[in-house]
């Protein structure tokens, strides 16, 4: 049946398993924190704990879990780690998904807000 409209495609076993890896991995609201804080600019463990709200040590394994997932990445400057995103689709993903939430009412119904972009109203919904 789908197969017959044209340009129906579907992303390979692959693709899909990565995706759904990503997903779950935001799916962690600390985590959530802790890449919004790093698109803002690098950071090290302290100071996105503070942001986070969480425990330094939680924030370390949060980060350990992002970072093998390509999510984030660290440059060691000395004794410290310093972290950020790892690229622009991280910022989309999140923005998207901030947007996403921003829209949806509490019977889980999107509410209609065209009045502005993704990016600006993820951004404001996330300070």
């Amino acid at each position: 049946m789908h197969t017959s409209l044209p340009d129906f495609d579907m992303p390979n076993e692959e693709q899909v398993h990565l995706a759904a890896e990503s997903f779950r991995l935001l799916s962690d609201p600390t985590r959530i924190k802790i890449l919004w804080a790093l698109l803002q600019g690098e950071s090290n463990v302290a100071c996105l704990a503070e942001l986070a709200d969480a425990a330094p040590t939680a924030v370390s394994q949060h980060l350990a879990k992002l970072r093998l997932a390509g999510l984030v990445k660290g440059r060691r400057e000395g004794t410290f780690v310093y972290y950020s995103a790892a690229d622009e689709h991280v910022r989309r993903l999140l923005a998207e998904g901030l947007f996403h939430a921003d829209h949806l009412d509490r019977a889980g119904h999107a509410e209609a807000r065209p009045d502005a972009p993704p990016g600006e109203r993820a951004a404001a919904h996330a300070r």
